[in-house]
């Protein structure tokens, strides 16, 4: 693939823009990367707060871990939503942002976007060993699934990076991009079942019935990271495997988004000085 190629011959330069990214989130902070839990956390404690306490939002317990946290239950889904939205926004803003050094140098395009990704990967990685350390220390046993779990983060990386290209491209033409994608993600959020379990819109469902063979169920499922959150709560939260369509539709989805998304990126990259 010329993306493989493209980033193996600026394997340096594609390293630099990373830690520059990584550092320079916390620079001359005390605290550090510790900043990069702080906001899920918060996050946590509000959700927890008014969705276990006051709403009383009851997931199942986990099956067959028998996990009953729903701190546990809502970070497997708030976690990587996080992470799925930090690399989007900042795809957005990565060609726009680095507008002189695109018009200066050339260099595949392509490194500032994976090295986007890649600096977002390195944070959700530290809080992705922290919930599987809460995991254990509250009775679960994720360790057989902790390898699948990797590898579904990447699966994700390669996801996200694929629609961060394809909206980077986008916010270049029309600025506009990133601020309705803001709005777009303030919805996408509550359409995806991480403060809430899935099984209430399928109840729901039930008493609606269907239309033309679909019920809202069958729409809600359409929602591809649906799918990564389900995966995700499977592995660390049930403690086992995900399901074989629920693995087959992650693994299509990430490598078809981010193949499109690479199309996309790589037929407009020679023009985004131009452009820009």
């Amino acid at each position: 693939m010329p993306i493989i190629s493209d980033l193996r011959e600026s394997r340096e330069l594609l390293y630099n823009l990373t830690m520059r990214e990584v550092k320079g989130k916390y620079k001359r902070t005390a605290l550090g990367q510790l900043w990069s839990l702080a906001n899920p956390l918060a996050l946590m404690v509000v959700y927890s707060l008014v969705f276990s306490i006051v709403i009383r939002v009851q997931p199942a317990p986990g099956d067959p871990s028998g996990l009953d946290y729903f701190a546990l239950w809502l970070m497997c889904g708030l976690l990587p939503w996080s992470f799925f939205s930090n690399v989007v926004n900042g795809g957005m803003a990565a060609l726009v942002g680095n507008e002189n050094l695109i018009k200066k140098v050339y260099f595949p395009r392509s490194a500032l976007l994976v090295s986007n990704s890649l600096a977002w990967l390195y944070s959700w990685s530290i809080e992705m060993v922290v919930l599987v350390v809460a995991v254990i220390l509250l009775g679960g046993a994720p360790y057989l699934y902790v390898l699948p779990a990797m590898v579904l983060m990447v699966l994700l990386t390669l996801f996200s990076t694929g629609v961060a290209m394809m909206l980077s491209v986008a916010n270049v033409h029309f600025r506009d991009t990133q601020y309705l994608m803001g709005i777009v993600f303030q919805i996408w959020f509550y359409a995806n079942p991480i403060i809430y379990p899935a099984t209430m819109v399928q109840e729901v469902s039930g008493g609606v019935g269907s239309f033309l063979g679909m019920t809202v169920f069958d729409v809600y499922r359409l929602n591809p990271f649906y799918h990564f959150i389900l995966a995700f709560r499977n592995l660390l939260y049930d403690n086992r495997l995900p399901a074989l369509s629920t693995s087959l539709v992650v693994l299509a989805l990430s490598l078809g988004v981010f193949l499109v998304g690479w199309w996309v990126f790589d037929r407009h990259q020679s023009r985004l000085a131009e452009v820009l």
